[in-house]
């Protein structure tokens, strides 16, 4: 009896081995997503609903490469919502018309990060800026809990990687026409 009872104990050990495992990150359904509901990374910004031009700037990546770029808000009701969180803001950055980062501002709510946890597993914790981060092949998304707001930023990596080329490829040029 006692040898059949342990023999039942070891059967069930990697079972509740793979239970008692936190949820990993999971991201397929980032890229799958790849984007804030309808707008999407890379798309093209004539493409998004509701979509506005505010200004030209100058972005700045890593904290010294530039390169020119363009600052839309959304306002539609289709993106006024997430579940029962209210969205206060939405704003694009487009590189040569292509959506690279979408930056979605709600109101505080702990359930948007339950949310994304069940839908995008579990997010890494960065000390230094204090924010979580999803990562996938094409994308990242990070989150940001102020005093009464939350940020999240979504980025494309090819197009901000052809912000770079293209960069590169300028400086090419120069160097040729000496």
């Amino acid at each position: 009896m006692n040898m059949r009872l342990h023999r039942i104990l070891l059967m069930l050990l990697p079972i509740s081995l793979v239970w008692a495992q936190p949820p990993q990150e999971n991201s397929a359904e980032l890229e799958k997503r790849n984007g804030f509901k309808s707008i999407k990374l890379g798309q093209a910004v004539d493409s998004v609903t509701g979509a506005t031009f505010k200004k030209d700037f100058i972005e700045k990546l890593r904290g010294k490469d530039e390169f020119p770029a363009r600052l839309y808000t959304v306002k539609d009701d289709m993106y006024s919502m997430i579940g029962e969180v209210k969205v206060n803001s939405i704003e694009l950055k487009t590189y040569k018309g292509l959506v690279y980062e979408i930056e979605v501002t709600t109101d505080k709510d702990q359930r948007l990060m339950k949310g994304m946890e069940k839908a995008l597993g579990l997010a890494k914790y960065n000390v230094r800026t204090e924010a979580y981060h999803w990562a996938a092949k094409s994308l990242g998304l990070t989150y940001i809990g102020n005093k009464n707001t939350i940020t999240l930023i979504y980025r494309s990596y090819p197009v901000i990687n052809m912000m770079y080329a293209d960069k590169g490829k300028k400086i090419e040029r120069i160097a040729d026409d000496f």
